[in-house]
């Protein structure tokens, strides 16, 4: 029997809406439905929208402004050392640095039982890479795998993996 391509969405809103899941994978298609329904419809989304008269460009520079003051207050609450790049990549670097450390901090000690004189060994790791390029290239990555690629990192001082340079 095929997955269904028409799923009942009950949003967040209160409306119900059959929304189309066929250009989704088969398997994608009840956790995307399951996301759908966490959120508001496409017409009540709009209509806040409109309330604030906020354009997209408003709305992302005020997130990131929230999202900048919050990495700011981590930083200085966890005594890190300022990032080392351009003004846009420190700011960028900044969030992505206090999202991994969270992130791999929930990971390794809350959920993986790591000890917190272990953490402490990682979080003096992370105070020693500066560089606002090493944290942006690194946003992606699994917090899980933070110790690694801060015991990578530290191994040599290389500005590129290629050994002919």
């Amino acid at each position: 029997m095929p997955v269904k391509k028409i799923w009942p969405i009950d949003h967040a809103c209160g409306h119900s809406v059959e929304t189309d899941l066929t250009a989704r994978p088969a398997d994608q298609r009840a956790g995307y439905a399951r996301w759908l329904a966490a959120r508001d419809c496409t017409d009540c989304w709009r209509a806040t929208r409109e309330e604030g008269s906020e354009s997209t460009a408003e709305w992302l520079a005020k997130k990131r402004a929230e999202e900048q003051a919050e990495a700011e207050t981590w930083a200085e609450r966890y005594r890190m050392p300022p990032l080392e790049g351009s003004e846009r990549a420190v700011g960028w670097a900044a969030r992505c640095r206090r999202q991994l450390v969270t992130a791999a901090y929930s990971t390794l000690v809350i959920e993986g039982g790591a000890d917190e004189s272990g953490w402490e060994a990682i979080e003096d790791a992370v105070r020693t890479i500066t560089r606002a390029g090493w944290w942006i290239d690194q946003r992606a990555a699994d917090p899980a795998d933070l110790p690694e690629l801060l015991q990578a990192a530290s191994e040599t001082d290389r500005s590129t993996e290629n050994p002919h340079f």
